[in-house]
């Protein structure tokens, strides 16, 4: 057999199986090369300590500090009646503040005997606060000695690392661990091309695991940083490119539109002109139609900007061509919509084979997995002889039971909802690789969509089409000012009284389990000791209280298809006057008479969801009111988020926020998998230019050697990071 690589050794071999297990269940690491990238947060220098005054509260820190005193007090309770109750308050100083450590009971007698006054050491410990004073209990120590040994040893460096850490395992066992592994980081093999790593004087990978790890100084940790960013960016890129270099290979049917066909008749019925951005994307969509590999694109779009027009007249060029084509939605609840307002823009063109149709007229079918029998095995029929020339539907396109007769386009909305596996699956189904067409209203910056879409070209929708309204928006303090709240619940009256429709938003059903609830508390629910408000309790209150007399009903996901439909088209006809929902309302819900938003614990919603949500008022011609009602105080980060929202319409400056509020693992989708970013040191908002000269070298290198025969390491790499990627696509699919 051969001997495993250093770097894929398992920890439980070289660290013991305790120290292992920790690091495996709390940090996801589990091989050598694993805690080998698992770089410090911070660098302490030695000669300058942690700024004592600026401690978090509730937060797990490490501090670097001198014992100033130490004091042993006896006390009498009840387990240790006669006054033998022992604890040991030791203060520390860092020059810029102090703080109190505190230790109990048996606990005592080894502090009591190291901890003595001048003694450096580093602490770890949740911060709490007793007797308004900070302090740390029974904190985990580690001194520095200059003079011992192993300490010396173990510290090297006048920098000592800071490292991600849990209350299980603390970051100065974490720099023991490493120092184990460290000296394997000589193996490691270096997946950047040498060229490459030269020509923009880049140190090796081992070079750079070292510095990371044990720098000796300042400049150590900037050469580190700048390599490793690079690494991460580089294999990311090659990956995409390769894939990008891949579909290109891929032969497609072209699908030009007739110059009098669907699409021109579709065109002659518009009551409106297209905005000059949708005419210049769908310019770009038919550029890509026509050619003989298939298409990949982006469109990215403001809430409201029109791209679901583009999209269908680029779904009626296909028709035109004699293809089919396929709109996957991520719910129900949209699926209905977009075939509902597909087939009223198209009118008699939808009217395929049925009396009034027109000429050229095809079907428009839905496709969802709750339909009943005979209307699914009718849309399962149209497909398969191509009778329809569009199906709208949602994950139910993608069992194996659906075929087509010509699948010649595929157009997923909201792309951040689906996996790339699923995106593939709906392809696999032409008898040639359709076309595809990706739709998201959630804008993205740059660098995220080149490192998240890499394998995308993209389109941009920045226009609002003519007639739509600017939307306000305003934060409501209902804890600080409840009469705001009060006021807001006029507002939503005063709208229904001019014969428009409000939403009420709230972040929970109401019909959980109370056993479900008490068991996943966010640490905000422990704060606030209240869970977020819910759609039933509102509604119900809102009917009782401050909306009485209006016609108020609710909307959330676990209703019955039928009923959530036949709720959404009786507020769409305008026979309710309040929808009180969860967030299924978030994407592509088109009720232009609706004109005020109400969100409920609005802090409990990201930037990107509040700012899709605000985008389903103003949609008419009178203008939008969005509410954000939240009890967090004023100086609080959610306050200065909502506070963000409020101040700017514009999607694209969002999301550069809620970037920066967010960790970069989020931005690729692994929060909700729970696994490890594959970014640990590149800051995708930050670090703009390697990410985009990255790319460029990844395509030029993947051009040339598209399997990258000349790069065994690069490929080592790729093969590391997709099986991380296909298992996370796999879990979020």
């Amino acid at each position: 057999m051969d001997p495993v690589p250093a770097l894929d050794e398992p920890l439980k071999k070289v660290l013991g199986p305790a120290t292992a297990k920790v690091m495996a269940e709390h940090l996801g690491l589990h091989t050598v090369g694993d805690l080998l990238h698992h770089y410090p947060r911070r660098y302490e220098e030695r000669g300058r300590l942690t700024h004592l005054a600026d401690l978090p509260m509730d937060e797990h820190v490490t501090v670097v500090a001198q014992v100033a005193d130490a004091r042993l007090h006896t006390f009498a309770s009840s387990r240790a009646p006669r006054g033998k109750g022992q604890r040991l308050e030791v203060t520390i100083t860092d020059g810029s503040g102090r703080l109190t450590l505190v230790f109990f009971g048996a606990g005592v007698h080894k502090p009591h005997k190291e901890l003595l006054p001048g003694t450096r050491a580093m602490f770890a410990g949740k911060v709490s606060v007793f007797n308004r004073r900070l302090q740390l209990a029974h904190p985990a120590y580690e001194l520095l000695r200059g003079d011992a040994e192993e300490t010396v040893d173990t510290w090297a460096g006048a920098l000592i690392p800071i490292y991600p850490a849990t209350a299980k395992l603390e970051s100065w066992k974490i720099g023991k661990a490493l120092q184990t592994v460290l000296p394997s980081a000589q193996e490691a093999a270096d997946p950047l091309p040498e060229s490459l790593r030269e020509g923009r004087g880049l140190v090796t990978l081992p070079e750079a695991l070292l510095k990371i790890h044990r720098p000796h100084t300042k400049a150590d940790i900037e050469e580190a940083r700048a390599r490793l960013k690079w690494d991460e960016a580089f294999v990311l890129q090659a990956a995409l490119a390769r894939r990008r270099h891949a579909d290109a290979q891929l032969p497609a049917v072209p699908r030009r539109p007739k110059p009098d066909g669907i699409l021109a008749a579709f065109d002659d019925r518009l009551p409106f002109t297209l905005t000059e951005g949708q005419r210049k994307v769908s310019q770009e969509i038919f550029a890509d139609l026509g050619t003989d590999h298939p298409m990949h694109r982006l469109l990215q779009g403001e809430v409201g900007s029109g791209k679901t027009m583009v999209a269908l007249r680029a779904m009626l060029a296909v028709v035109d061509a004699g293809g089919q084509t396929a709109m996957l939605a991520p719910t129900e609840v949209l699926a209905q919509q977009h075939h509902r307002s597909i087939t009223e823009m198209m009118g008699e063109l939808a009217q395929g084979g049925m009396l009034g149709g027109a000429d050229d007229a095809t079907k428009v079918v839905l496709l969802t997995g709750s339909m009943g029998a005979a209307a699914r095995r009718q849309a399962l029929l149209d497909l398969a002889t191509g009778e329809a020339g569009i199906v709208i539907g949602t994950h139910a396109l993608i069992e194996d039971k659906v075929r087509f007769h010509d699948l010649g386009l595929v157009v997923v909305d909201e792309q951040h909802r689906f996996g790339v596996e699923q995106r593939d699956a709906l392809r696999g189904k032409g008898k040639q690789p359709p076309h595809l067409l990706v739709m998201t209203a959630t804008p993205i910056p740059r660098t995220v969509a080149m490192t998240v879409f890499g394998d995308l070209e993209t389109s941009v929708l920045d226009q609002l089409p003519a007639g739509r309204s600017p939307i306000a928006s305003h934060v409501v303090p209902a804890a600080d000012k409840p009469h705001f709240l009060a006021r807001a619940w006029e507002r939503v009256r005063e709208e229904v009284e001019k014969g428009h429709q409000a939403y009420v938003v709230c972040p929970r059903i109401g019909d959980e389990e109370d056993g479900a609830k008490a068991k996943k508390k966010s640490p905000e629910d422990e704060a606030e000791k209240r869970p977020p408000l819910a759609v039933l309790d509102t509604a119900e209150q809102l009917a009782r209280g401050p909306l009485a007399g209006l016609r108020v009903e609710v909307l959330h996901g676990r209703m019955q298809p039928d009923d959530k439909d036949a709720v959404m088209r009786r507020f769409a006809a305008g026979e309710v006057d309040v929808l009180v929902a969860t967030t299924v309302i978030e994407v592509g819900v088109n009720v232009p008479n609706a004109t005020v938003m109400v969100i409920m614990d609005a802090d409990r919603f990201g930037v990107s969801q509040l700012h899709q949500l605000r985008g389903r008022v103003g949609r008419g011609s009178a203008p939008g009111l969005c509410l954000l009602v939240t009890e967090m105080p004023e100086a609080s980060p959610a306050r200065q988020r909502l506070d963000a929202v409020a101040s700017t319409l514009d999607g694209f400056e969002l999301s550069r926020i809620d970037l920066e509020q967010r960790r970069e693992g989020d931005v690729l989708g692994q929060a909700q998998s729970g696994t490890r970013s594959s970014l640990r040191m590149l800051a995708v908002i930050d670090d703009e230019e390697v990410i985009a000269e990255a790319r460029e070298e990844a395509t030029r290198i993947v051009a040339a050697d598209p399997d990258l025969e000349r790069l065994p390491a690069l490929r080592t790499a790729l093969d590391a990071l997709l099986d991380e990627e296909r298992e996370q696509y796999l879990e979020k699919g």
